[in-house]
């Protein structure tokens, strides 16, 4: 373990001063059901560093995008800061640092492809950033997080653009990651003549969270529908929704 430790080091680019951080980081908790804590001390899997690298991610990614677009409004910076804290952008930046080679994996896991599978790569990418913050402090995180994620989007890369504009997609990335009902669409309302005809688009989430718009096509209202969902999750709490 060791010397792989020094391999992803190496990538990273940072070496920890407590390496027990990083081990823990790349240590899925299939790894501690089959090995159970013998007691205290004892490392454990990467699900609270997971849940603490969530919020500096999220927290240093909105700060960045105020920097570099002050006079963008908080819808615009909404879609963006989805689009690059999402599961596949992430799931891109851990496969990057060839991440899945060096996770901790029970033998389940292992067998079942784990170290491919897109959500376990994003949760132990956070859980890296946490590890990160905690050993060298927020600017480390944040000089990783511009490197591994967000230096290609502010350079403008046109697929970086095209992705960020296609809402339904940062939509059903934003649900995953939410760990919320997959978004439901329909069509609502036909109206006008055939050659001029306006859609109404409804997007549904869970039993509590709709939203409608119009267009003069159904992709056009379903992304503008995507659109006002995604403005409504970015203040709110996944837990506040119930499937349906």
């Amino acid at each position: 373990m060791s010397e792989d430790l020094d391999i992803l080091e190496g990538i990273i680019g940072y070496r920890f001063r407590d390496r027990s951080l990083l081990e823990r980081a790349l240590t899925h908790k299939s790894f501690r059901f089959e090995k159970p804590a013998a007691g205290p001390g004892v490392l454990g899997d990467n699900e609270q560093l997971e849940f603490l690298g969530d919020s500096v991610l999220g927290f240093l990614v909105s700060e960045q995008l105020v920097k570099s677009f002050p006079d963008m409004p908080e819808g615009g910076l909404s879609k963006r800061k989805a689009h690059l804290v999402s599961a596949v952008k992430l799931c891109e930046a851990a496969e990057g640092l060839e991440l899945g080679r060096f996770l901790r994996l029970g033998r389940g896991e292992e067998m079942s492809g784990g170290r491919s599978k897109r959500a376990l790569l994003a949760n132990a990418l956070e859980a890296l950033i946490a590890a990160l913050h905690l050993d060298g402090g927020t600017e480390v995180a944040r000089n990783f997080i511009l490197e591994r994620i967000l230096n290609d989007f502010l350079a403008g890369s046109a697929d970086g653009e095209d992705r960020v504009n296609d809402f339904k997609s940062a939509l059903q990335e934003t649900t995953q990651r939410m760990k919320l009902p997959t978004p439901r669409y329909c069509i609502v309302k036909e109206q006008g003549p055939e050659h001029s005809k306006v859609f109404t688009v409804e997007v549904r989430i869970g039993k509590e969270l709709s939203s409608r718009a119009e267009g003069l096509s159904k992709k056009s209202a379903g992304q503008k529908a995507a659109q006002i969902a995604l403005e409504h999750l970015s203040g709110l709490n996944g837990s506040q929704l119930s499937d349906g």
